[in-house]
């Protein structure tokens, strides 16, 4: 009996999921046949007009929406800006279609091959026991791949990090290799130690040239050369704890702003602009509001 309920779950499970494939595959040929509609000449001027340099700042518009979204866990936004992203997917597959480069179909298949490839730990025949030997896997892969491409060996760790990414992405980045090669802090307490080291360069450095001119710019080049070293070293201590340091200063953002209205908000109930409130007014309303927020928390 307990056999027989078994397969009639796994019966409905797979109906179910089959459904869901056929259901996903209709909406995204319907996504496929409106992007190449909106490029036809029955379309819209604006669509064709685009090209792969004009739809650059739009993907990285509707990428950082989706960070958003997802940091917001606004779950019906991110499902709209996951969809916005699609959609750039196949406008791109698009334009390469139309000059027989590509298609969506290719662009599918290469991911998905891609990723069964990298995933030997699930579609071979050895097994990752953890998240970190499953990582493992996915980079000896990697490397292996790189290897059959004609990536000469000596070439370095760093190579291929792309210099258009967030400065804290490259630096987690670069951390993240780094520590793959062996080269990192043993323990948190080490990060820690550098990030006050780079603090007291930083303040060796302006207390050296506290006279600094805009003309003088080689002693700016190295207060700018320590305050470099003082966020490298915190957007490792990010990748150390297991985030990553644009998610951390997003919501540090959010939540500076959220503080910044709210004691806007306060000193005008008092009666006053901004500009006319001392420094230690603003410090209290600050405090305020930081310490409102903590007892809601």
């Amino acid at each position: 009996m307990v056999d027989y309920w078994l397969k009639l779950k796994c019966c409905r499970s797979s109906r179910a999921e089959e459904s869901r494939t056929n259901l996903a595959e209709d909406h995204l040929r319907k996504l496929i046949e409106l992007t190449a509609y909106l490029r036809s000449p029955q379309g819209c001027p604006w669509d064709r007009a685009q090209d792969y340099d004009t739809l650059k700042a739009l993907l990285l518009e509707e990428a950082y929406e989706v960070v958003d979204a997802a940091n917001a866990r606004d779950i019906g936004g991110l499902a709209e800006e996951l969809g916005d992203l699609l959609f750039l997917v196949m406008f791109y597959s698009r334009l390469a279609e139309e000059l027989g480069s590509f298609t969506i179909h290719d662009v599918a298949n290469r991911v998905h091959d891609k990723l069964v490839r990298r995933h030997p730990h699930v579609f071979g025949e050895t097994r990752a026991r953890n998240p970190e030997e499953a990582l493992q896997s996915w980079l000896s892969m990697k490397e292996k791949e790189h290897g059959a491409n004609g990536k000469a060996a000596g070439e370095s760790a760093l190579d291929g990090i792309l210099p258009s990414l967030p400065s804290t992405l490259v630096a987690q980045e670069m951390g993240t290799r780094a520590a793959q090669a062996g080269f990192d802090w043993a323990k948190v307490d080490d990060l820690l130690d550098k990030i006050d080291e780079e603090v007291e360069e930083l303040r060796q450095e302006l207390a050296t040239h506290s006279a600094l001119t805009s003309e003088d710019s080689r002693s700016k080049a190295r207060v700018e050369d320590e305050v470099g070293d003082l966020l490298f070293a915190v957007a490792n201590i990010a990748r150390f704890l297991h985030s990553d340091a644009e998610s951390c200063l997003r919501r540090a953002n959010v939540k500076f702003q959220r503080r910044f209205r709210a004691m806007e908000r306060s000193i005008l109930e008092r009666g006053k602009q901004m500009k006319d409130a001392t420094l230690e007014e603003l410090d209290a309303v600050w405090n305020e509001v930081k310490a409102a927020e903590t007892h809601e928390n």
